[in-house]
């Protein structure tokens, strides 16, 4: 079965990135994720950026594309507007497949005014924007910028743009759902529902009640043409995430989620 991975970092060298590839049974590296694409029938990944806009902070493996991201490092010292020309840059080159947004890391709303350009250039470019919903990996960010409903006005607002709910909006399952199912222009991955090492058939039976949530509320979605395999390696470990996707989604949909729909949402 070939497999797109349409949610990852890609960060070598960094500590942060390097102790929790250990927690999930990786290493940080090019060669070792190589080699997991090999092992898998991984064909490609979409690499999520959160560095900087230079070029130089966004050389990769050629097995790899990315987004570029805007993110809450960046805005600490710059409007969102100076990464107008930048960002058109990147949209132009062949392995940069969208744009990468961080609400909740970054006290914005995504409807705000000041990104009307960035949604502008993506429909320029036909590039899909890739949004952060829900929960948040630290404490310092602010839950109510990432609630997946903020997504549903700039969906309805922006129908000649493509958005990609990451993360499906976890854990408001219920309200990702509603505002997958209800805008044509929305898609969402799969990815940072797992992290580190797991013993899958115990975390079956663990997390059997938010398993079936999430199962639930997938389901009444029904926009399998819609989902798409991630996993927001380093952070899960490859073969886990594969066999907790399959748990979740119907195998007669398997082949959509896992290939199809990122490779068309995506244009890889």
């Amino acid at each position: 079965m070939k497999i797109i991975d349409s949610h990852l970092h890609y960060c070598p060298g960094s500590p942060y990135f390097d102790e929790i590839a250990v927690r999930a049974e990786h290493i940080n590296s090019g060669e070792h994720l190589r080699e997991q694409y090999q092992i898998y029938e991984i064909e490609t990944g979409v690499v999520m950026g959160n560095r900087g806009l230079s070029f130089a902070e966004h050389d990769y493996p050629d097995f790899l594309h990315y987004c570029i991201g805007i993110d809450s490092h960046y805005l600490k010292h710059h409007d969102i507007s100076d990464a107008h020309d930048m960002i058109e840059q990147h949209l132009q080159r062949d392995a940069c497949a969208g744009i990468k947004l961080y609400p909740g890391y970054s006290p914005v709303y995504i409807s705000d005014a000041r990104y009307e350009p960035i949604y502008e250039l993506a429909k320029t470019y036909g590039k899909p924007v890739a949004v952060h919903m829900g929960q948040t990996a630290g404490s310092n960010a602010f839950l109510k910028y990432s609630h997946p409903l903020t997504l549903d006005e700039v969906a309805v607002t922006h129908p000649d743009v493509r958005f990609i709910m990451c993360h499906f909006g976890n854990p408001w399952l219920m309200d990702a759902a509603a505002v997958l199912e209800k805008n044509e222009n929305v898609a969402a991955d799969l990815s940072g529902l797992l992290e580190g090492k797991l013993v899958l058939a115990e975390l079956l039976e663990e997390q059997k009640g938010y398993v079936e949530a999430l199962k639930t509320w997938i389901a009444y979605a029904h926009c399998y043409d819609k989902l798409m395999f991630g996993t927001d390696w380093p952070l899960a470990n490859y073969g886990d995430y594969i066999g907790f996707t399959k748990a979740v989604i119907p195998k007669k949909h398997w082949d959509n989620v896992f290939y199809r729909n990122a490779k068309r949402i995506y244009s890889l």
